[in-house]
């Protein structure tokens, strides 16, 4: 078929409910929060999960064909189109049922679109596709995740080293706490890195500058200071939304951001849960496989977060696109999809009835 790619409109269906939330009121404003966490569990448990790969010749077509990629870049518009509307009509809203449906339709764009769409596009190899990234991050004021993920938590997934690697036995509230406040203190360790090898080749390429001045440079005012300029991008983003919104659009804002970093860390939660990678040395480990991501061929949730839970495969290749993403049969499996182990990691009782035992012996 010519047009396989538009299968992922699915994933526009989101946006659209949440049009319905903004444009009604009572009840009605919770209609993207029963979607996502009532209709597609319920559909996932009717719909077989599919666990087939494409052939070779169908990956060569889906790689070369662009509708793939068009189809996450149109959501970062829409992203901040739906972003300003929020706004809009929050700053006309009561503290009632209408903020709290509008916020939580907010905050599911912010966390299926600004984050998950922004993690996408982050593994992107070139400057533009991470760019539209970072851009869809600040949407959440979430930006830091863009260096944490990608040079902390591929390279330290499934060990101790990795705030976003759920333990055996933790509760997802605990783990919140955790993977939020210590992914981001990683993410300034790992920009302090970065800081220092940028500073020991510039000190090398221009000696005849003081140490003083190099150092002064790479902290404050170089380009390559990623944690300085999503700081800088995300203050600035706040100031005009409080100077064109007022004090209750940025305390929507901050509302919707904080629901999508909820639901970013609470997937983060189910994705390698009670997985651990063995130590070969002291400082090694051994190298990630499909063994150490929890996976879900469950088709709904599939295209609603771009193949966000054919996990194992993308930390095996994390440059892969979306649509190119393989089963593994030797990875461990979800038994719903993402959107229904969601509610289940919210009652920790059922959660480590159901997932403990399913644990890989020798985690």
């Amino acid at each position: 078929m010519k047009y396989r790619a538009l299968k992922y409109l699915v994933a526009y269906s989101l946006p659209a409910t949440v049009a319905i939330s903004f444009s009604t009121e009572g009840w009605l404003t919770f209609i993207p929060l029963i979607y996502a966490f009532a209709f597609i569990p319920g559909m996932e448990l009717l719909i077989k999960a599919d666990n087939s790969n494409a052939g070779d010749l169908e990956k060569e077509i889906r790689s070369a064909d662009r509708l793939y990629d068009w189809l996450l870049y149109l959501l970062v518009p829409l992203q901040y189109l739906f972003l300003f509307w929020y706004l809009s009509v929050i700053s006309e809203t009561s503290m009632g049922i209408e903020f709290w449906g509008r916020s939580s339709a907010m905050g599911l764009l912010c966390g299926v679109i600004g984050i998950n769409v922004g993690h996408e596009l982050g593994h992107r190899r070139t400057k533009v596709e991470q760019g539209l990234a970072k851009l869809l991050l600040f949407s959440s004021l979430y930006g830091h995740f863009f260096v944490e993920h990608n040079y902390g938590h591929h390279k330290n997934v499934a060990t101790a080293e990795d705030p976003a690697t759920a333990r055996k036995n933790e509760m997802l509230y605990s783990f919140w706490l955790r993977s939020i406040f210590l992914s981001y203190w990683d993410a300034w360790i790992i920009q302090v890195n970065f800081n220092k090898s940028y500073l020991r080749q510039a000190q090398k390429a221009k000696p005849e500058l003081p140490s003083f001045v190099h150092w002064f440079k790479i902290h404050f005012i170089d380009w390559r200071n990623e944690m300085l300029n999503i700081h800088l991008a995300q203050a600035l983003l706040a100031g005009v939304i409080y100077y064109a919104f007022g004090w209750l659009g940025l305390q929507a804002f901050l509302v919707a951001a904080a629901f999508g970093v909820i639901l970013l860390e609470t997937v983060n939660y189910i994705e390698h849960y009670g997985l651990s990678r063995s130590k070969i040395t002291e400082r090694r480990y051994e190298k990630a496989n499909p063994q150490h991501s929890w996976n879900s061929d469950h088709l709904m949730g599939r295209m609603v977060l771009f193949e966000l839970s054919r996990h194992s495969d993308h930390h095996a290749h994390p440059h892969k696109k979306y649509q190119l993403l393989e089963h593994f049969d030797e990875s461990p499996q979800l038994p719903t999809g993402y959107p229904g182990m969601m509610l289940l990691a919210s009652i920790p009782p059922l959660w480590f009835y159901l997932m403990n035992k399913r644990i890989p012996k020798g985690n």
